[in-house]
């Protein structure tokens, strides 16, 4: 029976649109991710057709294609990470793969994602959100005095996009001495945070759903040749290292697991996610950091290397989150 019915479902689904591109930070990995997918899908022997996604225009665009089963969001990033996209494939009756609209809107938020996890067992670095008109000097300084050492990033972006570290009041001043070179990077950004920076090790847990079923994959620890795991780190051969799996005490690797799915299940994930965390050995604690709802399907990307270690084929990752869509 169950046989039959996937053949039923397989037979539902013929023409497979890939979207990507998006033309924000991300638009390159988004790229990288839709070469990765479109060959898993060929190997599926659907019917492909694929978009540039350009937010100008995409919302006209999209109507033209009126036979498509389901759409394929290799998105990262702002508007097809943050429930926008979504809106406008829910508005058109179009399936889609990843998270819904509220989804994927929460979790890009990292200070509502926060808000929303609060009731459960999951810890987090308590933080705060602020607008880019208080981005001076003397607000920095304060800061400071009261957190110490801290990260400033914007509150809604992927692939620690914009991520700063301040260690130093030094670090403060030289931002503001720069204020001009520095700032320019946030230009499509209006809200921020900070949060306390911790030195500790930096762990990923990917998750993958099976018939509605959320289950964690693995932990893998993550060692980067910069400060912290950000863009160049993430996206560039050499500058990371990839501890798979995670040599860290059993009771934090399994909370990693429980964590991860818990966060997932509470913000109403779909299909794939990814949940990154920091472990402070000192003190042994462990700390939420942030999800991600459209996570990389690079070669580089850390959700197919967890499957890989897991003897769970990409090809496979790609035909469940098709069917997810249902």
């Amino acid at each position: 029976m169950n046989g039959k019915l996937k053949l039923l479902e397989k037979n539902l689904i013929k023409n497979i649109l890939v979207l990507e591109g998006g033309y924000n930070e991300e638009h390159e990995i988004s790229i990288s991710t839709a070469q990765e997918v479109k060959k898993a899908i060929k190997e599926l022997n659907y019917h492909l057709e694929s978009i540039l996604v350009n937010p100008i225009n995409f919302h006209d665009k999209i109507k033209k294609y009126k036979n498509i089963d389901v759409c394929f969001n290799c998105l990262h990033g702002p508007y097809g990470e943050d429930g926008t996209i979504q809106k406008i494939l829910s508005d058109n009756k179009l399936k889609y793969t990843h998270s819904g609209i509220r989804a994927s809107k929460d979790a890009f938020n990292k200070h509502l994602t926060k808000l929303i996890i609060n009731k459960t067992q999951v810890n987090y670095l308590k933080s705060f959100d602020f607008t880019k008109e208080k981005i001076n000097k003397n607000y920095f300084i304060e800061c400071f005095k009261n957190t110490g050492p801290f990260i400033l990033k914007p509150t809604s972006s992927g692939s620690s996009f914009g991520v700063k570290i301040f260690s130093s009041i030094t670090d403060v001043e030289f931002f503001f001495n720069n204020f001009h070179d520095e700032i320019i990077i946030y230009k499509n950004h209006d809200h921020f945070m900070i949060e306390p920076y911790i030195n500790s090790r930096e762990l990923t847990v990917g998750i993958i759903e099976e018939n509605g079923i959320s289950k964690p994959i693995e932990v893998t620890e993550i060692l980067s040749n910069n400060n912290i795991f950000d863009y160049e780190a993430k996206y560039t051969k050499g500058f990371s290292k990839h501890i798979l799996p995670a040599s860290i005490p059993s009771k934090i690797y399994n909370k990693c697991l429980l964590n991860a799915k818990v966060v997932h299940d509470t913000l109403g994930c779909k299909g794939v996610s990814r949940s990154d965390f920091l472990y402070d050995e000192n003190n042994d604690k462990l700390f939420f950091l942030e999800i991600n709802t459209q996570p990389g399907l690079t070669p580089l990307s850390l959700v197919p290397e967890q499957l890989e270690f897991r003897n769970i084929n990409f090809t496979i990752l790609i035909d469940k989150l098709i069917h997810s869509s249902l």
